[in-house]
């Protein structure tokens, strides 16, 4: 049965509130309610409120309180009141959004008229028609049925009719506001759709959303004060750990106002894009969040990546560095090197561009012999390696199999060896190893497209270089490479293989769901996945300007990948480390619903992402690059001890939520790719107007 209870959660010491039966009506689905408040009906769906605000308590009660008087306004507000179970509520609407708009400011205002003090939370509710495939969105935590099937990573899934918390797979999940890249909630059914949106903190502490299908498979959009974390809370591990459902102690005549947004959509997957965009731009503009300019900032990542990741002999960038040098030492120096992703090629690039704008001969000869290393060093196949290691030389990485090399991780060393490369010879450099190693990947990436659909492999076999899937969408990381290489060889054969590529991955952008680009997280859709698409789309429409498809596919792939991006400064508590030093989480990315941390790697994009917002005249899109790459001029460390990292370390991982670590620390290893995703943001942005470049 759809629409689960409840769970027990513990309480605030108060009794139970008057009249509540335990367990009685603890099915969301299973509140009666007649009426309700409709926002929207006929041809356009259904749309309604059941009931001014349900009371939640540890007992498993969902209690409603419905509507009774309602004032209409000439403007099209409305104010309804009405009163059940010791409570009174008055919800206030504020008036239709105008046209070209969809948010409908909400207040709604409880205040306990009982006896005696009860503890209790809050829950606004907006139920739609019935509906074959909700798509339901939760930004950056929670897209659609969320994990497929055959993936391999465990983590939340939605699965209609199902409540299975030791698998996390329920058809009913709520989730505390900080795991949200925009505290937003978003469904449809089969003639339209909505969303309810709220800040994460209120005045009853961390706020929550949650989704459910209720019986008759109708979707139903929550909101929670406070919020609640259920059917399980997840933690990031195989095993989840319990609902954490905290509520409020509700004294007599106690009063609190919980602010929201309604917004009422057409029936397009894709109309959560202009609700994103008008939550983020809602207020004042913050101040930029950076803490050094960006010539500082790529100075210092670069005395970072070469000082703590560059090993010499043989010649890798180190994936990891331990802030704590006499602690930890060896065991946090990570002794592999990924070819690119989270090491490797893009980051050996930027630091040789650092090199030859600034004339340091060492770092461009460190980097110079990364690079060396990684394309004299293939697989029998044809393609890189995955990874090298001190215990093993050079094997496929983190896929779990010997002979399985992941595409993204191919596509990427591709790209970023080619762009070394021609940026080397307008320096008057050549390096026929890396030509020879860039030709010999991609002969094998077009071997291996699909005859019969166009996609790339998304693994390839280290011994033969077949392809071993096409599963997800690791293989939009050659199409990039593909392009730039017909450019740079002056041969059309690439670029039309990346025509087939981009036109065979197109469903995967218009169906809101692209997965598969790490190599640790199976077939998770993640932000790294938005990165590949917006490189490859926007790299397809300034090769291809004449088809409109690319522009079109690109900026939906850019507005995918937002749903990724902070849209707001998460509040920490003064006591931690992010909270001490003032850390601003909006412009940040979360990596993915499997893995909730604030990354910095869509600064892997950010030429791209420039250049894509200048095409379509989009300042919005230009405006959250300019905050990503703000952002992550923070925590850089500016001097030995700086939040007890030393100088140039980055770290991968900020938590701003409960999720691996308590929310406000920050992982204590400064990464490869961390540094060096910052070194090739500064270092490219020095070259863009749009962001104030100076660089000659």
């Amino acid at each position: 049965m759809s629409g689960r209870g409840v769970d027990e959660a513990p309480g605030t010491g108060a009794g139970p509130l008057p009249g509540t039966v335990a367990g009685a009506g603890a099915g969301p689905g299973a509140v009666a309610v007649g009426g309700g408040v409709p926002l929207r009906g006929g041809d356009g769906g259904e749309a309604a409120l059941p009931y001014l605000v349900a009371l939640l308590t540890g007992e498993g009660g969902c209690l409603p309180v419905p509507p009774g008087d309602v004032v209409a306004g000439a403007d099209g507000s409305a104010e309804l009141t009405g009163a059940a179970h010791g409570f009174a509520a008055r919800l206030r609407l504020g008036p239709p959004p105008p046209p070209g708009a969809t948010t409908r400011d909400a207040a709604l205002t409880v205040r306990r008229t009982g006896q005696g003090a009860v503890a209790a939370g809050l829950r606004v509710e907006l139920r739609l028609g019935p509906s074959d495939d909700p798509g339901w969105l939760i930004p950056g935590a929670f897209y659609g049925q969320n994990r497929l099937p055959n993936c391999a990573r465990p983590y939340p899934r939605y699965q209609r009719d199902t409540h299975d918390p030791a698998a996390m797979t329920a058809d009913a999940w709520s989730l505390r506001a900080d795991r949200c890249a925009t505290p937003a909630v978003f469904a449809r059914d089969r003639r339209g759709g909505a969303a309810l949106a709220l800040a994460e903190r209120g005045e009853l502490g961390e706020q929550g959303v949650g989704f459910a299908l209720l019986d008759g498979g109708r979707p139903a959009l929550r909101l929670h004060a406070p919020y609640r974390e259920e059917p399980v809370t997840y933690y990031g591990s195989e095993t989840p750990l319990p609902p954490d459902t905290p509520l409020h102690r509700w004294e007599p005549g106690a009063e609190h106002t919980l602010r929201f947004t309604i917004h009422l959509l057409d029936a397009d997957p894709h109309a959560y894009a202009a609700v994103l965009r008008e939550l983020s731009g809602a207020g004042a503009a913050p101040e930029p969040a950076a803490w050094v300019g960006l010539e500082e900032a790529a100075a210092l990542a670069a005395h970072g990546l070469h000082r703590w990741h560059y090993r010499p002999e043989p010649p890798v960038l180190l994936e990891t560095a331990a802030f704590d040098r006499e602690a930890l030492g060896a065991a946090g120096d990570r002794q592999a090197m990924h070819v690119s992703w989270v090491s490797g090629t893009p980051y050996a690039h930027a630091l040789l561009l650092h090199a030859r704008r600034t004339g340091d001969e060492a770092k461009a000869a460190a980097a110079t012999a990364v690079l060396d290393h990684i394309a004299h060093h293939l697989t029998p196949g044809g393609t890189f390696w995955g990874q090298w290691t001190a215990e093993r030389g050079w094997n496929a990485g983190w896929t779990g199999d010997p002979h399985r090399l992941h595409a993204r991780t191919l596509g990427d060393a591709t790209l970023f060896l080619l762009r070394a490369l021609r940026a080397e010879r307008a320096h008057g450099h050549d390096h026929p190893a890396w030509e020879r190693a860039v030709r010999s990947n991609l002969a094998v990436a077009v071997r291996g497209q699909d005859p019969a659909g166009g996609r790339m492999a998304a693994a390839h076999h280290s011994g033969t270089g077949t392809p071993l899937s096409y599963e997800g969408s690791a293989g939009l990381a050659w199409i990039a490479a593909l392009v730039e290489a017909a450019a740079a060889f002056g041969d059309p054969g690439p670029l039309a293989a990346a025509r087939r590529a981009g036109a065979a991955y197109a469903d995967d952008v218009l169906g809101e769901f692209l997965c598969g680009a790490p190599e640790d997280v199976s077939l998770a859709p993640t932000s790294e996945d938005g990165y590949n698409a917006i490189i490859a789309y926007t790299l397809l429409h300034e090769a291809d300007p004449g088809d409109p498809r690319w522009l079109d596919l690109a900026r939906r792939a850019a507005d995918w990948t937002l749903t990724f991006r902070y849209t707001y400064d998460v509040h920490f508590d003064a006591r931690t480390l992010l909270g001490r030093y003032g850390f601003r989480t909006r412009g940040a990315d979360t990596a993915s619903p499997s893995n909730q941390h604030l990354h910095a790697f869509g600064l892997i994009c950010l030429p791209e992402t420039v250049r894509l917002a200048r095409h379509l005249g989009d300042a919005h899109l230009l405006r959250s690059a300019t905050e990503n790459l703000d952002c992550f001029r923070q925590f850089v460390a500016r001097a030995d001890g700086d939040f007890n990292a030393y100088r140039g370390m980055v770290s991968e991982r900020f938590y701003q939520t409960d999720c691996f670590q308590a929310k406000g620390m920050l992982l204590t290893l400064s990464h490869a790719w961390s540094a060096g995703v910052l070194l090739y943001g500064c270092e490219t942005a020095l070259e863009l107007p749009e962001l104030g470049g100076t660089a000659t």
